[in-house]
């Protein structure tokens, strides 16, 4: 019966081949899918191992510094740095906004960035660099991800200032695939805290109004809140490393305890990105892939069946010889299969060659497509029952009446 079927294959060979090239992509848009899925999760992961931080010092009440907002002055850090345990501490800031190359052919040109301010030599700094330096100036200087496409030597604008790029990273990126920008901790502590000229000269003018701040017998005190507008001393979140052989969670707990702050182990800041940051995608990828396993169902089910009601009279000239019901089922799930087969190997080449053009990162894993691979032969495999049961229906009879 694998003649059989062959050959009735090789009769219709064109439609069976287009059927298959068309499930075979719709097949690799649901290979893509879940690779778009297992990059969301592998770029949390990768934001983690960048920061090369054991814990993640954040504002009281909050899940930042990724998934939420967070705010601390910029001292904290000493106190965590006299904790027992504590290898190195370091203030960073995170902002995420468009950044606009200010010459070149690209001038004008704008990309989505989440923006890194860190200390030189701590944590927070890039790992490694694949073209040019790091940064050894105090301000205007930057190390960018390639994805962002910007080149050595080019100069990029960030708020009111203009950096010049001095080092390639690569897959540096946020929880949501966008390419980071390091610069200087003071240089992003203004694009992220401080306000416009404007701004503070409005502030100032308030203040200055201000009766209470006028007073007799608080002398300075109206310089000293000038002086603090124009001055920020925030930051998002203090990266912590622990010294070897000390628990992440030892130094964490005395933190939450004692300095009215919150702290997340590795694992607790991947639960966070994991399971709260992209758990609405991962739902909306989630029925994606419902969906499709069911459209692919449905058009495996409609060829298939449209198949066998064009050789009604084949099947009835094998009943009347003789041959059995399961013989004919099998000769029909063979072909239900063999479509599956070619639409598999159509996705899986159509998805490894456009997956490197999408703007997320896209990961295709093996164990994925073994997954999909059995998805497809049982989806098609119960595909086939719709044409078995007509095919079982028909009277041998017909052979002779037709």
């Amino acid at each position: 019966m694998i003649s059989l079927a062959g050959r009735d294959i090789l009769h219709s060979w064109g439609k069976f081949v287009l059927t298959g090239i068309g499930l075979g992509l719709l097949i690799g848009v649901t290979l893509t899918m879940a690779g778009v899925y297992r990059g969301m999760v592998d770029d949390a992961r990768a934001l983690l191992d960048n920061s090369g931080a054991d814990l993640w010092v954040v504002q009281q009440d909050t899940q930042g510094p990724y998934a939420e907002s967070s705010s601390l002055r910029d001292d904290v850090v000493r106190s965590v740095l006299s904790l027992p345990g504590v290898a190195r501490a370091a203030n960073v800031t995170y902002l995420t906004m468009q950044v606009r190359a200010s010459e070149g052919r690209d001038a004008g040109r704008e990309v989505r960035a989440m923006i890194v301010g860190f200390e030189p030599g701590q944590p927070g700094e890039p790992g490694y660099l694949v073209a040019g330096r790091h940064i050894t100036r105090s301000h205007y200087e930057a190390v960018v991800d390639v994805r962002t496409g910007f080149t050595l030597g080019q100069r990029i604008r960030i708020r009111r200032h203009d950096y010049t790029v001095v080092g390639l990273t690569q897959r540096m990126v946020s929880s949501g695939g966008d390419p980071m920008v390091f610069i200087p901790l003071k240089d992003a502590q203004e694009a992220q805290f401080l306000k416009d000229n404007d701004a503070i000269l409005n502030d100032r003018a308030r203040t200055a109004a201000n009766p209470a701040l006028n007073r007799p017998g608080v002398p300075g005190l109206l310089e000293a809140i000038q002086a603090s507008q124009a001055a920020n001393h925030n930051v998002n979140t203090v990266l912590v490393q622990v010294q070897p052989g000390v628990s992440a969670e030892s130094v964490a707990e005395p933190i939450r305890r004692w300095k009215h702050l919150e702290a997340y182990t590795r694992a607790q800041m991947e639960e966070i990105l994991v399971a709260k940051l992209i758990a609405t995608s991962a739902k909306q990828i989630g029925m994606f892939l419902v969906i499709l396993a069911i459209v692919s169902a449905a058009i495996v089910a409609f060829i298939i069946y449209t198949m066998t009601l064009g050789k009604i009279r084949e099947i009835a000239v094998l009943k009347l010889i003789g041959t059995r019901n399961r013989t004919i089922a099998g000769m029909i799930l063979q072909q239900a299969l063999g479509l599956g087969l070619i639409g598999f190997i159509v996705g899986k080449v159509a998805a490894t060659f456009w997956a490197p053009i999408f703007p997320k990162y896209v990961l295709l894993e093996v164990n994925d497509a073994l997954l999909g691979l059995v998805a497809v032969m049982v989806i098609c495999a119960l595909a086939s029952t719709l044409a078995i049961r007509a095919a079982l229906k028909v009277d041998p009879a017909a052979a002779i009446g037709g």
